[in-house]
């Protein structure tokens, strides 16, 4: 078992304040219902978010604030997930309450959706600020490749979705 340090415990407003944000978006073509239905499914984020390697709900049903979950990321980054936001079909948004590692001082995702005559649209917002010096240059070195890393998940999550969601309609 992964060591745990303690992260900021940041609220919705650190979306917009954090040092560092990575701001996606992508059009997709299911409802919003459908893709709360990707985002509550564990087994579906090692899918598209390729850094993750498994996702475990440590709360039980319903999801809400308060809601927690355990995500496992590649490098052996294990982060202990709250949610912040959960109101279904339009918004999402969980901090890290404790990391694997020290580089990270507060970290939060935020995920909006609009419904959209082709399906929905959503923004996701990535927020991080780093622990000390070295986590400070990390995130200003690695911000143009973490930019483009983002986004292609959300082209993964495109695919992922065109995909499950068409072998429901063929199937």
């Amino acid at each position: 078992m992964a060591v745990k340090h303690e992260c900021e415990r940041v609220d919705l407003g650190f979306i917009e304040t954090a040092p560092y944000r990575f701001v996606s978006t992508i059009e997709l073509a299911i409802t919003a219902e459908q893709l709360f239905e990707v985002l509550s499914d564990a087994e579906s984020w090692p899918q598209w978010a390729t850094v993750i390697t498994k996702v475990t709900w440590t709360s039980p049903l319903p999801r809400g604030v308060g809601t927690t979950r355990t995500v496992h990321m590649r490098g052996s980054i294990v982060g202990e997930e709250e949610f912040l936001a959960w109101e279904p079909f339009s918004h999402m948004a969980f901090r890290f309450n404790e990391a694997s590692t020290t580089s990270i001082s507060a970290f939060a995702e935020d995920y909006r959706v609009r419904e959209t005559a082709q399906g929905c649209h959503l923004t996701w917002v990535m927020a991080i600020k780093p622990n000390g010096l070295a986590g400070s240059i990390g995130m200003r070195l690695g911000r143009p490749v973490m930019g483009w890393l983002f986004q292609r998940f959300l082209h993964n999550l495109r695919r992922y979705t065109d995909a499950r969601y068409a072998a429901r309609v063929d199937g």
